[in-house]
């Protein structure tokens, strides 16, 4: 069974730099693409960022360059993701989601695009 968990998320004050986890199971993690998105309230879900765990490549939307890296250690199977200077307007749920490698190439980071998902994990920024 495939597995992927969010954590890191919780009460943050705007300003301050957050890192969130993304640990998978049930899946060859070099083989995948993972991606981070979110959703805030009455809002579509958001794509932030995507490394093809197979090569490394990242892949960043042009609306959130600049705040957000994203980074990988394939020795815990895991992806980051680290958000600096947030602010109130990234209180959103957090989910991380994985798609097999070839399905990313060439592709803009949508949430159609990918396979398994996180159950997500809550970010409140407070001003």
């Amino acid at each position: 069974e495939v597995q992927l968990v969010e954590s890191g998320g919780g009460l943050v004050q705007a300003g301050k730099s957050l890192t969130l986890s993304c640990t998978s199971s049930g899946l060859a993690f070099n083989d995948y693409a993972i991606g981070w998105f979110r959703q805030a309230p009455g809002k579509e879900r958001e794509g932030l960022a995507r490394i093809t765990n197979t090569d490394g490549y990242i892949y960043y939307p042009d609306s959130v360059k600049g705040r957000f890296t994203i980074s990988r250690d394939s020795a815990k199977n895991t992806v980051y993701l680290q958000m600096n200077n947030v602010q109130p307007e990234d209180t959103a749920v957090y989910y991380c989601a994985a798609v097999i490698w070839w399905r990313a190439v060439g592709k803009p980071l949508e949430a159609s695009g990918m396979h398994y998902w996180g159950k997500g994990t809550l970010v409140t920024v407070s001003s």
